[in-house]
């Protein structure tokens, strides 16, 4: 009997199939193992992926039923395997040796299987913190997903035990067990929860709005304790908080599109209606996707943005967050990706030092016979930094051309399957080195080590057949490390027998706490005395500083120290600008210490400097003019409200 390559994973007829089923059972472990103190640490790697298929009920041709019945096809009678993971937790703490394009054989993972959350792309961590204690254990999130497939099916008609397959609508239709969790009263808005200690898997929140594309991406501000999902029915970013319930949404279709100059474009409203005779599981239009100008894919909280990715033709954006979490209402186009491709960009991640790096994924597919989900092969991992000075002949303040990865063996080395992440560094014998942050890249593909002319080369380090995540030092960007034989893989599953399916790998998210340094772009801990006027601009009377200070923040960046300045106009001088004073604009009131920022407007928005100079924890006293942009339009002096501003730096460190 022939089976086509789609479900060959998970039909475990007898003979070397089935003994490979059980070494790979053996490798991977049982089914959601709850570990006796935790099952994240730091450095463990959740990497979500198709669960794979099974017949169920199914006798085999030698048995006293005979198999399946002459004439029926085996795929009309294949379904998603519920008892297999749709995520797994990762122990890579210990490749066993110098990077060489081997597979790396890890211990056994943790899993969530598709019975207890359905197919699942998207993946976050949050803090740890738990009842307001950190724990230093952090809780796994992950998003429903179309990126593995639309499946439904209808009651049984031929008393075989098993539902009917249907491809196209159909009335009476739901959605095929091991979809979307329903099982656990899930859906395709569902976001799920596994607890870091105990394994213990919840609903956290619901998009009631999504009727089956499912979601983007998951993304955790941990300043402000809240998440960002990006809803692929509807287009919007929905923040909802650590207890998931939905708080507002940012439409990007509507409010951020003009901010580049483009039309507003509202959803149209379409939904996936699978009982309605339009729906056809192989053609993904009829999913019920927003429109490709306003479909957020992937989103990212970084140094006060909210980054995100808009559409096949992938621009990046960014969207303030405000102080109490809210989105800030001041959305900015950061580039429009150069690829090879116009393919979605699926993941964000940044590094600490200033690198924005991003993973595509090919267009969505779903072949009837399991066998593909994403069109593979030519799907890039890039990464930008920012112009330094910003060249202002270039629209963006990011650099035109992107450095690209080597990713997989096949030709060309583009065989993202739109995950990626940053993880600690690793030594020269493979072992995790948590003294050193964002030193790796990992991100997941398909079919990493299949290349038939250099199959002899690849052979010594194991099967050839690999989907799962390839794991790389940040610096070997192209034209270094092609092929990839500097990289290191580890396979999703475990199974290597069928090196054509594509899609089936989704996300990978790392787990990599960086205690005791500063990240780029990361907030940390600092403080401002009560601010006074100085010495040279004594103001008639005992009056009070003519602003009022509410909050300071403090980042490390790529340039250095920056503080965000959120004041307020109390004593209603009517001023709507501040520059930082003296005139030069290089120095700040602490001799040695340099302040620096461009002209801003204020206030309402936080008025950004940058800090040079200084020791951490020192005092830095920052001389600020508050005045009226008309009044300095006419020309000569004009009204200019001078305070001092006492900033306590933040005791750490932001030097590489």
């Amino acid at each position: 009997m022939s089976f086509p390559s789609g479900f060959r994973r998970s039909l475990h007829l007898g003979g070397g199939l089935l003994a490979l089923a059980l070494s790979a059972t053996l490798w991977l472990g049982t089914a959601a193992q709850a570990q006796e103190t935790q099952i994240v640490y730091p450095g463990s790697m959740a990497v979500t992926g198709f669960s794979g298929t099974v017949i169920p009920n199914f006798d085999s041709a030698d048995s006293e039923r005979g198999g399946l019945p002459p004439g029926v096809d085996p795929v009309d009678e294949t379904f998603i395997d519920t008892t297999r993971a749709t995520l797994r937790v990762f122990d890579v703490s210990a490749l066993g040796g110098p990077a060489s394009g081997q597979l790396v054989y890890t211990p056994p993972p943790f899993e969530v299987t598709a019975e207890q959350i359905g197919q699942v792309f998207a993946i976050t961590y949050d803090d740890g913190v738990r009842d307001g204690v950190p724990t230093g254990v952090p809780n796994l999130y992950a998003g429903a997903t179309s990126l593995h497939g639309i499946r439904i099916v209808t009651p049984d008609e031929d008393a075989d035990g098993r539902p009917e397959r249907q491809r196209r609508g159909t009335a009476g239709a739901v959605f095929m067990d091991g979809q979307f969790g329903t099982e656990s009263g899930g859906g395709p808005g569902t976001i799920w929860k596994i607890d870091g200690i105990t394994g213990a898997v919840s609903k956290f929140a619901d998009i009631d709005t999504n009727s089956g594309s499912g979601i983007g991406d998951i993304s955790f501000d941990s300043n402000h304790r809240e998440f960002f999902a990006s809803d692929l029915d509807t287009g919007f970013i929905h923040r909802l908080d650590a207890n998931g319930t939905l708080i507002d949404t940012f439409d990007h279709g509507v409010a951020g599109r003009p901010a580049h100059g483009l039309a507003p474009v509202a959803d149209d409203g379409a939904v996936m209606d699978i009982q309605g005779a339009a729906f056809d599981s192989e053609d993904p239009d009829t999913w019920g996707y927003t429109q490709d100008e306003r479909r957020v894919w992937s989103v990212a909280y970084h140094g006060g943005r909210l980054y995100y990715s808009v559409g096949e033709k992938a621009e990046i954006w960014s969207v303030g967050i405000a102080r109490d979490g809210s989105f800030a209402g001041d959305p900015r186009w950061e580039l429009t990706v150069k690829a090879d491709k116009d393919y979605a960009v699926t993941d964000i991640a940044f590094d600490n030092q200033g690198f924005m790096y991003l993973a595509q994924r090919g267009p969505v597919e779903n072949r009837y016979d399991y066998s593909q989900f994403a069109d593979s092969g030519k799907g890039e991992v890039i990464r930008y930094w920012r112009e330094n000075p910003d060249d202002p002949a270039t629209e963006s303040v990011w650099v035109e051309e992107p450095q690209e990865y080597a990713v997989g063996f096949p030709q060309g080395n583009r065989q993202s399957a739109g995950g990626l992440d940053l993880q600690y560094g690793y030594d020269a014998d493979g072992n995790l080195d948590t003294g050193v942050c964002t030193d790796t890249l990992v991100n997941t593909g398909d079919k990493l080590r299949d290349n038939p002319t250099l199959a002899d080369q690849l052979a010594a380090g194991g099967p050839l057949a690999v989907h799962g995540v390839q794991i790389t030092p940040t610096p070997l960007v192209k034209p270094a490390n092609v092929p990839p034989f500097g990289s290191w893989f580890v396979d999703f599953d475990g199974y290597f027998e069928d090196p054509e399916v594509e899609g089936h790998v989704g996300d990978v998210e790392v787990w990599h706490p960086c205690e005791g340094r500063a990240g780029y772009y990361e907030e940390i801990p600092g403080g401002y005395l009560p601010p006074f006027y100085p010495p040279d601009f004594p103001p008639p009377g005992d009056l009070p500083p003519c602003i009022d200070v509410e909050d300071v923040q403090f980042y490390c960046t790529p340039r250095g120290l920056q503080a965000d300045l959120y004041l307020h106009d109390h004593a209603g001088f009517g001023g709507d600008s501040i520059k930082v004073q003296p005139s030069s604009e290089t120095k700040s009131r602490t001799p040695g210490v340099g302040v620096t920022s461009p002209q801003s407007h204020a206030p309402g928005k936080p008025y950004t400097v940058d800090i040079t100079g200084h020791s951490p924890g020192d005092r830095v006293d920052v001389g600020l003019c508050f005045y009226r942009q008309s009044d300095k339009d006419k020309g000569g002096y004009y009204p200019c409200c001078k305070m001092t501003l006492p900033l306590r730096t933040p005791a750490v460190s932001c030097e590489r």
